[in-house]
């Protein structure tokens, strides 16, 4: 099967864009697992982590804090579909339709379905505390498809932005904030600017003024430097997600930090451009599971702090599990949280295997088995564009992903539902 997609698969396809896709999805979902406890304290729910205990641990948010990574390939998918779009005379309503109603569609599904969980567990007596802990946990990956939507809503706005400019008011908002002692509320602002810096340096990818690996090193190397500088010397956070109970975040809203870290992150996604091209070409095994997880990504997202919900909450029969139940305050903690996330991955699975026909569009044909490959065709082909994916090549027209071939589409089709 592997073989089959890696032959099937056109060969001007940028694979490096999917790769870093798919990490940047894997390190968020692997941070959230790490970082996330659910507590039970006097028939009370809330969240906890271990970084609020063991502030040590802080650099592991370096690892799986990816979001600047997503961001920028959005920013460059998104640029480059919508030129193809011009260029091919597709209007920008039907463009930005086709791909909001691709990102909403799934989280459509998890949304109605947690309306229904959250009646249920008040209308049998559940405590309404324990009850908005645990509709808050699954409904906080939607924070980022609203920033997502009014950044490709605004694409045509960004195509020339340079990133310099939404980094400058993340500058002087936290100036303001931390430096004058202004409102907090002013921080609000940097959830659209903080996130513009990596969705315009996209923007500039497209453009080819990042092709060289000159960029891509004074990314890091200027990124890095500057956290550094800001967590040493400045006072902000060092973990670069939030942490329960501590004064400042640095991604709620996002800081100066947040934003200097995913430029450095951001410097080396695009140095890892190269390696991963030739990687996906070498290791079809690999390629074919990038594939297969690009297929998944918004069902994967917005479904796995979900699984690990379910998996705490099957397991309390047994009693309180440590890594599970158990306060974060300890490296045993964390080590037996380690042993959970293959059961975390697995509740996982099932979420996908119920929800990813919302990611995938399948119609009324798809179910009844009358498209056949063809079938197979369209559901590839709008499972990628929920990604904003387009692989490097253009979008067909309605602003759609790039196009599939039957044997492409048949075969990762195959190997998704496999999966």
């Amino acid at each position: 099967m592997a073989a089959r997609i890696d032959a099937a698969t056109p060969a001007d396809r940028d694979r490096a864009v999917d790769a870093l896709r798919a990490c940047a999805i894997l390190g968020v979902v692997l941070g959230h697992w790490l970082v996330t406890a659910l507590v039970c304290e006097g028939g009370t729910l809330r969240t906890d982590s271990p970084l609020r205990a063991l502030p040590r641990l802080a650099p592991v948010s370096w690892l799986f804090q990816t979001l600047a990574v997503f961001f920028l390939v959005g920013g460059h998918t998104a640029t480059a579909g919508l030129a193809s779009a011009r260029a091919r005379g597709v209007p920008y309503r039907a463009w930005l339709a086709a791909r909001l109603t691709r990102l909403w569609r799934p989280a459509a599904a998890m949304l109605a379905l947690w309306t229904v969980v959250a009646a249920l567990l008040l209308a049998t007596g559940a405590e309404f505390t324990s009850v908005r802990t645990l509709v808050k946990l699954a409904l906080s990956p939607l924070w980022f498809l609203l920033v997502f939507a009014g950044l490709t809503a605004a694409t045509p706005l960004l195509t020339r932005l340079s990133p310099l400019w939404p980094l400058a008011v993340v500058l002087h908002v936290d100036l303001v904030r931390f430096g004058l002692g202004g409102p907090s509320w002013l921080g609000w602002v940097n959830v659209a600017a903080g996130w513009l810096v990596p969705y315009t340096l996209g923007a500039a990818w497209t453009r080819g003024e990042l092709e060289g690996r000159r960029a891509g090193w004074a990314l890091l190397a200027g990124g890095a430097a500057a956290t550094a500088v800001l967590v040493a010397g400045a006072g902000y956070p060092a973990s670069m997600v939030g942490v329960p109970g501590a004064e400042v975040s640095n991604l709620n809203p996002p800081t100066l930090a947040a934003v200097a870290f995913g430029l450095g992150q951001c410097g080396g996604a695009l140095l890892l451009r190269g390696p991963l091209r030739r990687a996906m070409r070498r290791r079809p095994v690999v390629w074919a599971g990038v594939a297969v997880a690009n297929l998944s990504a918004m069902t994967v997202f917005l479904w796995h702090q979900t699984a690990l919900m379910a998996t705490t909450a099957a397991t309390l029969p047994a009693g309180p599990l440590p890594g599970l139940h158990t306060r974060p305050d300890d490296l045993g903690w964390v080590a037996a949280r380690l042993v959970w996330l293959p059961l975390f991955a697995l509740g996982l699975l099932v979420c996908r295997s119920a929800f990813h026909g919302f990611e995938s569009r399948r119609g009324r044909k798809d179910r009844r088995g009358r498209a056949g490959s063809d079938s197979r065709v369209v559901r590839v082909r709008r499972a990628m564009g929920a990604t904003g994916a387009t692989g490097g090549r253009p979008e067909p027209a309605g602003g759609g992903p790039e196009p599939v071939d039957n044997e492409t589409a048949t075969a990762a089709g195959e190997a998704g539902r496999r999966a």
